[in-house]
């Protein structure tokens, strides 16, 4: 019992370290994390940070990481759950509730690889498990790729701009707009 206790402490400490994380890397001014401040967020102190990171850049790609798994998993789920007149828009529309609404989140998965030294690679990592999910919706093709490919590159062109305010967009008119992109897309597939 009392082992227990001190796991679900312990996972709460990572938790309240994550979120701290993801609002430093995904704050409006740019990336701001270190120790400190990561610490200072959560209202935590070194020794807990340390228990569960062996340093800065590990914790900022693990914030990565858990941001990426989030927005994978919201498309997957909104992939499956959709009805079948519902398959372009309701994956658009999780993708904007957990990008836009939630715009540090947005800044983590989209803005900070670019920023951020320890994630240089990462956001390229990430990237060919998007356009998986987005190949599987179009139609079997030749240039099935090359459309999944071209159709991520582009919609996350347009959440980079929406975040950073260079696009100017309503919320509605994003959504419209990513919805008739996939929808061109799937039907050049």
């Amino acid at each position: 019992m009392r082992s227990q206790q001190l796991e679900e402490r312990k996972a709460k400490r990572y938790d309240a370290l994550l979120a701290a994380g993801v609002e430093l890397l995904g704050s409006q001014d740019g990336p701001a994390v270190n120790v400190r401040a990561v610490c200072r967020t959560a209202g935590l102190t070194e020794r807990y940070f340390y228990e569960s990171f062996t340093d800065r850049d590990t914790f900022v790609r693990a914030v990565y990481a858990w941001v990426g798994s989030r927005a994978r998993t919201a498309l997957e789920n909104a992939i499956s759950d959709a009805s079948p007149e519902d398959t372009i828009a309701a994956p658009v529309r999780a993708f904007v509730e957990l990008i836009i609404d939630e715009p540090r989140t947005g800044r983590v998965l989209l803005i900070a690889p670019l920023a951020e030294a320890a994630l240089s690679r990462r956001g390229l990592d990430l990237l060919p498990g998007f356009v998986e999910l987005v190949q599987a919706q179009l139609p079997a093709s030749e240039d099935r790729q090359l459309i999944a490919v071209g159709t991520v590159g582009a919609l996350t062109a347009l959440f980079i701009g929406y975040l950073d305010g260079t696009v100017t967009a309503t919320r509605e008119a994003l959504v419209a707009h990513c919805i008739r992109l996939i929808s061109d897309a799937s039907v050049r597939g």
